[in-house]
Formats: structure tokens, sequence, C-alpha cells
């Protein structure tokens, strides 16, 4: 392939290397020169155009990238058709990416000009989703290049390997401390696991954490059909003589495996029974989080045998993010577990649905609002209370004269309440685990309510953010691990923090509670006379 500047009446059957634009010429790269592009650069004054010739046995940047790419193709892959040198690959079906790791570097080794990029090995793709791409860097290269690119892919360089596991049975074991809601949440987070892959739960048993009950469950959901089973421990397996383990062995199953090198992740055990999978999860597997769970379990429901030396190489890239139920996090474990809570008091908000008065400063029983609001707190098991003040700050600070309170100044209350949400939180002292955000307009709130979700507080159990809930709605106030505070310290507008307790389901402890006083709040004139009535 030759490569240089030439005349425009040289230049004819090139092809441009760059775009060119002159006055009203625009020639864009990669137009093949003929009679008309000469005439356009002769009367635009251009004397040397930029292209590149192919020579005999050269083959163009879309027909090696197509023959390549058309190679490497195996099960369940789609070629797209080549486009300025380059093809990319799609899943055809849903199912696991499967790779050959050598034929890829072999084909990236054959000459710089041609290169191969392709997801990670064995990640779950979903049907049209992209999975590789050739692209060839020259305008063309030579035959033989190509020839040996197509020869080194052999066969089924990429696949996709369908799902074909779909029956699954769950076995929770139980202990006292152990919520049922944590086993209810469990099997949710599970189902979501499960359903990309079209896997369903067939089956679940909640026994006692001890080898006979274990076993005798694990049999009977093996009799149901299932063609995985998955235990969760309410303990953490610590021995391949544990109970998960030896309840394995005890019908008959053998252990493959205990262990990984993926945080979170470590404490998986892999076996069989009969020739059907039975997984030990490790206690990460309750969070939908992404851990090293999923990356055995979804080659499990693809049929693809996962050995001790590919376990063992999945070190590199194990570290996965830290989980935010984690009981001992990696980073400041000393704040966590002796409930040290602030309770933080909004009061900065400029009550524009009241129609001009303060909110805060309107009385309920002789009584105003932030004040009412302020006492519970005070009254409450919070160490410290914070109140958030903006709107008529002095106003606001008068009417809580003589409470043992720390005011703070948000200079932003206009842009909504996130800011106010940002200006208390910013003011947690560092020693304390977290911080319960009061609404000072709801007055209903006693002192009784923010003490239990003090008392739900449990980081060692995963319970990180505690809401009130009646009848399926979630109220105020919410307590918040410091673990959430970057995230809240990120809120903007006039929007609360909803959409971090639906990010971090795995992370809410509920508080049931009867009535309306987690959920009323004083925003209009109608709101309050209707308090005052009733």
């Amino acid at each position: 392939m030759k490569f240089g500047p030439a005349s425009p009446k040289d230049a004819i059957g090139g092809v441009t290397v760059h775009t060119l634009r002159q006055g009203p010429l625009v020639l864009k790269k990669g137009t093949t020169i003929g009679p008309a592009e000469i005439e356009a650069l002769t009367r635009a004054g251009i004397k040397d155009v930029v292209v590149v010739r192919m020579e005999e046995g050269d083959v163009s940047e879309d027909v090696a990238a197509a023959s390549i790419a058309l190679a490497i193709g195996g099960e369940g892959i789609h070629v797209e058709r080549a486009f300025t040198g380059r093809a990319n690959l799609f899943a055809a079906r849903p199912g696991l990416l499967v790779i050959d790791r050598g034929a890829v570097d072999r084909i990236n080794n054959i000459d710089e000009a041609i290169t191969f990029a392709t997801l990670s090995a064995f990640k779950p793709v979903v049907e049209g989703e992209m999975v590789g791409t050739v692209k060839i860097i020259p305008f063309g290269v030579e035959g033989s290049l190509r020839d040996a690119a197509v020869e080194a892919a052999g066969k089924d360089v990429l696949k996709i390997a369908p799902y074909i596991i779909k029956r699954v049975g769950i076995v929770s074991t139980l202990l006292p401390g152990l919520s049922s809601k944590v086993v209810d949440k469990t099997l949710r987070v599970t189902a979501d696991r499960l359903a990309p892959a079209g896997a369903k739960i067939i089956a679940e048993r909640r026994v006692q954490h001890d080898e006979p009950a274990l076993s005798a469950a694990i049999k009977e959901l093996l009799a149901l059909g299932a063609e995985l089973v998955i235990v969760f421990g309410a303990s953490a397996i610590a021995d391949r003589r544990d109970v998960i383990p030896a309840a394995v062995t005890e019908v008959g199953g053998e252990i493959e495996h205990f262990g990984m090198p993926v945080d979170p992740g470590n404490l998986l055990l892999i076996s069989r029974v009969g020739g059907v999978p039975v997984l030990g999860a490790p206690g990460c597997a309750r969070s939908p989080v992404e851990n090293g769970f999923d990356w055995v379990l979804m080659r499990l429901l693809a049929g693809i045998k996962v050995t001790r030396s590919e376990l063992m190489g999945m070190g590199v890239g194990g570290l996965l993010m830290e989980i935010v139920t984690r009981p001992q996090p990696r980073a400041k474990p000393e704040t966590e577990g002796n409930s040290n809570i602030a309770a933080i008091v909004l009061a900065a908000g400029r009550s524009t649905r009241m129609g001009g008065p303060n909110k805060m400063l309107a009385e309920l029983d002789g009584k105003k609002l932030v004040r009412i609001a302020t006492e519970q707190a005070l009254a409450s098991k919070a160490s410290e209370v914070i109140v958030v003040t903006g709107h008529q700050t002095e106003l606001v600070e008068q009417a809580l004269k003589g409470l043992k309170v720390r005011f703070v100044r948000n200079p932003d209350f206009a842009g909504g309440i996130a800011s106010s949400v940002k200006a208390g939180i910013a003011a947690v002292p560092e020693g304390y685990d977290g911080a319960v955000v009061c609404l000072g307009d709801m007055p209903l709130i006693d002192a009784g309510l923010i003490d239990r979700l003090i008392d739900g507080f449990a980081p060692d159990r995963g319970n990180l953010i505690v809401v009130p809930v009646s009848d399926g709605r979630r109220g105020n106030p919410v307590l918040w691990s410091r673990r959430f505070f970057k995230e809240l310290m990120t809120l903007d507008g006039d929007v609360g923090a909803r959409h971090l307790i639906a990010r971090h389901t795995e992370a809410v402890a509920e508080v049931a509670v009867d009535g309306e006083g987690a959920f009323l709040d004083i925003d209009t004139p109608q709101a309050l006379e209707a308090a005052r009535r009733g």
C-alpha cells in the first residue's frame, strides 16, 4: 500500500487520508479520487493531496475487517457489516460471553494494523449487545496479514453460551436474630439475579441451621426437580466441616471447592449432588451489588463448569467495590455499631406553599411547630440535635431559645431541601455512626418513633437505613448510616433522598408504625387547620 502526497491528476484512484476544506470545497477523508474530485481540487487551487493506493495483494480495510470478524464469530454471534475499517460483533441471543483468550492474543500480535477488542470473558450479555470489534488501523492491509488473522482465529473465538438451567431451589437456614425480612429480601434479590437467565425459583425452604434439617431440605428440592440449589446460611461457612458442606456430604454430594479470591465473595462453596450443582452462598449474595457469587452463578446457569484453577484465577480484578451492608468495612470500622446518632431538624425552608407565613413558626396547641419537632428530637436517644436554619433564621432560633441544640445556617436554603440536608450532614461530628433526618414541619413525630429508628439501626446485620413504614408507605424521619453521607452530599435541588433508599434496598430496615404521624407534614394552611382540629 502506497502512502503520500500527489498532485490531483496523479492522485486518481487513491483514497484521501485527511478531510480537505478550502473555500467551498469539502473533500472528506476516505474519498476515492475520480475525475470529479480532480476537477474540484484543481478549481480550489490545491496542488497536493495525501492519498493511499492499494497495491497488488492488498485488501481494503472493510474487506479485511469483515473477513476477520466472520472468522472470529462463533455460536450466538452476529457480525455487522464493516464500515470505515470496523466490523462489530453482537450477541444474537442472551447468555454468557465465552472467549478464547489465546486466539484473541494471537490475532492482535499478527500486525499493528489489525486490532481486536472484546468485553470481559464470561460477562452476561443480552441479545443485541455489542461484544467485540475488529478495527483495521490503516485504509488497507496486505492480504497475507488478513489471511494470517483469519487462520489464527480458529473456531469459536467468541461465542454466546445460552442459559440452560431454569429451575432453582433455595434453602435458607435460620438462627435466632435472623429476621424473616432479611430472608424475604434475599429471595427477592436472588429472583432478580436469575431473571436475566430466564431461571426461576421453583421452591424455597427455611430450616434450622443444623445438618439434619438442611440435608432433608436439599434432598426435597432435588426431588422436586431443581437443576441448581442455593443455600443461604444464617451463619457464614467457616470450614469444609461446617454445617452446609457437612449437609451436602450427608446427602451423597461432593465438595468441589471452598473459598475464592474475590472480595466480596470469599466464603463461597461449590459442590454437586448427583450432578446437580449446590452453591453455599457467601453473605454478600444477599446484596444486589455485583460480587463473586455472580461470577460463579452465571457460569453455572449457562452450564459451564467452574474448575478450581479457573476459580483461583479470578484474583486479578477480584477486589470489587465495597458493599455497604458489609459488617466489617475496610474503612473506619471503629465508627460502626455503637448507635451514636445525631438528629438533624430541617427548618430552613421558605414555606412557599403556606402562602406567606413561615410554617416553622406556626403554632399547634400553643407551641411553634419547629419547637415541637426539636423538643421531641432532644427527648430521644439521639446524642446531639442539629437544627438547620435559613429562611428567617433569627426568628427560628428565637423560637428554640433555651433548648440545647446546635444551629447550622444554610445560605443556599432557597435552592431546596437538598441544600439543607447537606448542611446538616456536613455538621455531624466525625465520630458519629449516622444521623436521623427530621422535618421541622412534622409535629406528630415523637421521641418514641425516633428511638425505634435508632434501635433498628444495626450495621452488623446490614440495617443501615431505617425508615418508618405503614401499609407499604415509607414516611419520615429516616435514619442514615455514615456510610451514605458522601452520597447524601451529592443531592441537588428541591428533592430529598428517596432515590437513594431505592438504590440501596439491601441496606433498608423498616419500622412498622400506626397512624399518620410519620406522613403528616404541615405544608399548607389547610393542613395546619386540620392538625389543629385534630
